[in-house]
């Protein structure tokens, strides 16, 4: 398993549309586990309903957590949506 926390930059938060990339874009390590933390939760990144669960907004600190195949590429990729979503 490997994690990062990163800063949710998207200025309205983790909304529909954002968690709507997101899920497809977990989709793409099919394979590895995807979960989506706060101090609060964890949650599924496969599940938009799970996602939208957070209420995470602009500037939140979130940690991403992949386990399973291709972890590292999969841990990059979804971190650097999130750091840089403008949606």
């Amino acid at each position: 398993m490997v994690s990062t926390k990163i800063n949710l930059a998207a200025p309205a938060g983790l909304h529909a549309r954002l968690a709507g990339e997101l899920v497809k874009l977990v989709k793409e390590y099919a394979g590895s586990e995807v979960q989506i933390v706060t101090p609060q939760r964890s949650v599924n990144a496969a599940s938009i309903l799970s996602l939208l669960s957070l209420g995470a907004k602009c500037g939140a600190e979130l940690e991403v957590r992949v386990d399973g195949g291709r972890e590292e590429e999969a841990l990059v990729s979804i971190a650097h949506f999130l750091e840089t979503a403008t949606i």
